[in-house]
């Protein structure tokens, strides 16, 4: 079963897909918002091709928790991508995300202009790990009444 990770922001969506298996994370792509106005049309693409059966959306979160502006939009994508894909859509805290694999490259010496063009990819892919790793602690008698 592949899920599809997606790092919705306001100008790029950062796109990651599990493996067949479902664990681990590969980043797939960024879809420019300027270039593809009708982003979700993409992922629709991806979703048939990678014969996707569950999406996950990073929700980002303020640091107490609370969500803010760019979090309510992420509900509202993850609302639309439900309706259009009839699909799961699981919501994913993403607190930090961002820094984290911002962190990981600066230390990997990756240049600043090369950061800029994976770092959402990238961002996908965490999320979708994190999200991944926390099913596989779920024992199974408990995953499976939750389906």
């Amino acid at each position: 079963m592949r899920i599809l990770g997606l790092d919705v922001g306001e100008r790029r969506v950062g796109v990651a897909v599990s493996d067949p298996m479902g664990w681990t994370a590969q980043g797939v792509e960024v879809i420019d918002r300027a270039r593809t106005p009708d982003w979700m049309a993409r992922v629709g693409e991806l979703v048939r091709q990678y014969e996707v059966e569950a999406i996950v959306v990073g929700l980002p979160r303020n640091m107490n928790g609370s969500i803010g502006p760019r979090g309510e939009a992420c509900q509202a994508a993850a609302e639309e991508l439900q309706r259009r894909f009839s699909l799961p859509v699981h919501l994913w805290d993403e607190r930090l995300s961002t820094t984290a694999v911002e962190r990981t490259l600066i230390s990997g010496d990756v240049s600043r202009k090369k950061r800029k063009r994976v770092i959402d990819q990238l961002a996908a892919s965490w999320i979708l790990q994190g999200y991944l790793d926390a099913q596989r602690r779920i024992p199974d008698h408990e995953h499976s009444s939750n389906k």
